[in-house]
């Protein structure tokens, strides 16, 4: 399809959208047409008779109602706003290499230039329109150089031209020729946008929609929710009846940009899309890998941008990608066409932190930025000691005392052998006293230690079993059911009853502390927070009501919280017996050092301590690394 036939292909679908826009607006006007020609015909002495007047008394009333839901569709739909990119907007002081590139492709594609330039924490670039009036009104040319009207002449101003929106690991993993190639289409796209059917289209498409969301809303009393229903209802038809449409009207405008943009750099935007997939997987991993333990911590990394190149970096270093990469890493970053990289890439790490994970828009004593430097020691070391307390909190509800069932008990205090032996060793349920018999021994008795397998009738002390292990340690948890499927269902089928149990008590106290977080967050959002250069850039009329918009991941499951508080105890142990240290993984996120070398075998160890309750493999790993359970670990 070539880029006219595109264009023409978009304008139609255009024209179908306001066809419909106006048998919508005929539709609402018939009644009171055929009212007004009824009653101007009763004094030219036409339409007389009883039948014509209760034709005129019931026609005016209907056409009134019909008048009135009209005015009030066409209220919403003007007055409601559009939904608009979470981003952060870039002046053309801050990067006016990066706004001369975009206008020398535009000059070169024979289109209008983007109004302005906006940076989003995401590996997609577009366009987007904001001229409505609860968006701002864009500056005016004199502001920003001939940005908005180079190429056009100064008595024919044309619909104001969207702005361009870029994701920001591009401009630090891509080159700038790369990023250029990259653009050449986004930008391609101004022209059909600039046509008045297809602008107009798309006001009406996007009105439509914003007034389906303010109608969807249940913030307001019952007689406005009644009105609210019916005009969303009519707004629904419409969005539904130019649906088909809308969606072919935007295939012709991409058509038509990427057919325009050709001509443009198109030997290097072959490759340049494979630095777009690559960014996409750097991004991913490097968000939910990295920033989103931090995040979980109060702490956001303010360099995510600069990151994403040392995770590509080490992924291409680990898997050779490709050999061409040391010499593509030595031409100029896009970066490099900002002002202050360092400034942008805090600004867009604080919107990705807000975005993924909810946040304040500021910095405080709960919500502070970290620089990668600091990451170990601010954010990996305080990880682990901060599961491996609450693992021991558990513990201490559950009633297992320091070194309980161990032949060698040791001091009193937070030791990984309590853990292991805990996990290990079957008995009676914690929350009951004991009941010491000085004839028996425990631990001599083979059938004490069968966890899988409950006992043929109820234990003499009282004790219900290690099938009823799961539920007896739940029971006592404030918000926990013993019922619920989430805990004590799939997740933890093919575990010993002793890990299930542990694994719903830490799912319910971090499930509690999460609570609790959230209160603190909601009850500080209308208190100011500290100025930063990063919240400077985030004064954004799009709605933050619901953060995270976009959640990364799925709450963690009782197994993987078990294996990860049972991590960070091994890593604790190995840090305050071994001299082990902290470390930051690109690609892996917080991971142990042991001399200077990765641990990588450790998860395996652990998930055969919960899933067979055999401590045997654990026991032999941290043996090997000179690791001593039975001595006391520091917690925060």
């Amino acid at each position: 399809m070539s880029s006219e036939a595109g264009v023409q292909t978009a304008r139609s679908r255009a024209l179908a959208v306001l066809r419909l826009r106006g048998r919508a607006l005929a539709v609402a006007l018939l009644p009171a047409a055929v009212a007004v020609i009824l009653l101007v015909g009763v004094p030219t002495g036409h339409f007389t008779g009883t039948g014509w007047d209760i034709a005129r008394w019931t026609l005016t009333p209907l056409a009134a109602l019909v008048l009135l839901t009209a005015a009030g569709v066409a209220l919403v739909v003007a007055r409601a706003r559009p939904a608009m990119s979470p981003t952060v907007a870039i002046a053309e002081e801050a990067a006016p290499d990066l706004y001369r590139m975009v206008r020398d492709l535009a000059d070169r594609l024979a289109v209008p230039v983007p109004s302005a330039i906006a940076l989003t924490p995401d590996c997609d670039s577009w366009l987007e329109d904001r001229t409505h009036p609860a968006h701002g009104r864009p500056p005016p040319a004199e502001e920003h150089g001939d940005i908005a009207d180079a190429g056009r002449h100064p008595h024919r101003r044309a619909v104001a031209a969207p702005v361009l929106v870029i994701g920001s690991p591009f401009l630090w993993w891509m080159r700038v020729g790369e990023l250029r190639a990259v653009l050449a289409p986004v930008v391609a796209g101004t022209g059909p946008s600039a046509h008045p059917d297809i602008a107009a289209a798309r006001r009406f498409v996007r009105g439509l929609d914003a007034a389906v969301a303010v109608t969807s809303e249940h913030c307001r009393g019952p007689v406005f929710r009644t009105v609210f229903a019916g005009l969303g209802w009519i707004a629904r038809v419409l969005l539904r009846s130019c649906r088909v449409h809308a969606a072919e009207m935007e295939r012709g405008v991409a058509a038509a940009a990427a057919e325009r943009a050709q001509a443009v750099d198109y030997g290097l935007r072959i490759v340049a899309q494979e630095q777009v997939g690559l960014a996409y997987a750097g991004w991913d991993r490097l968000l939910t890998r990295v920033a989103l333990p931090a995040w979980r911590m109060g702490r956001w990394p303010s360099r995510l941008n600069a990151g994403v190149v040392a995770a590509l970096t080490e992924l291409s270093r680990r898997d050779r990608l490709a050999e061409g990469f040391a010499s593509r890493l030595g031409e100029r970053p896009a970066c490099d066409l900002l002002e202050e990289p360092g400034t942008v890439d805090e600004a867009t790490s604080l919107l990705a932190a807000r975005l993924f994970h909810g946040g304040p828009a500021g910095s405080g004593p709960d919500w502070s930025p970290v620089h990668w430097g600091d990451y170990p020691e601010e954010v990996v070391d305080r990880k682990w000691r901060t599961d491996a307390a609450r693992l021991h909190r558990v513990l201490d509800t559950l009633g297992v005392r320091p070194g309980a069932g161990a032949e060698n008990p040791g001091p009193d205090g937070p030791t990984l052998s309590r853990v292991l032996d805990h996990l290990t060793h079957p008995g009676p349920e914690p929350d009951l006293a004991p009941h010491p018999d000085p004839h028996s021994d425990s631990h001599s008795n083979p059938d004490s230690r069968a966890e899988r397998l409950p006992p043929a009738s109820p234990p003499a002390d009282g004790g219900r079993g290690a099938d009823g292990e799961r539920e007896a340690a739940l029971a006592p948890v404030s918000g926990a059911d013993p019922d619920d499927e989430d805990l004590v269902g799939e997740d933890l089928v093919g575990t010993t009853p002793r890990s299930a149990a542990l694994a719903a008590r830490i799912s319910a106290e971090v499930a509690r502390e999460g609570a609790a977080a959230t209160a603190r967050a909601a009850s500080t959002a209308s208190a100011p927070t500290a100025p930063t250069a990063a919240s400077a850039g985030l004064a954004s009329p799009w709605d933050d009501r619901a953060l995270p918009l976009l959640p990364l991941q799925p709450p963690r499951t009782g197994r993987e919280l078990l294996a990860d508080h049972i991590t960070a105890m091994v890593c604790c142990a190995a840090m305050d017996t071994l001299g082990a240290t902290p470390g930051l993984d690109w690609l892996d996120g917080p991971t142990l050092l042991v001399g200077g070398v990765r641990v990588t075998d450790l998860p395996a160890q652990v998930m055969m301590l919960i899933e067979d309750g055999d401590p045997t493999a654990l026991r032999l790993w941290l043996a090997r690394q000179g690791i001593r359970p039975e001595k006391p670990v520091r917690l925060v």
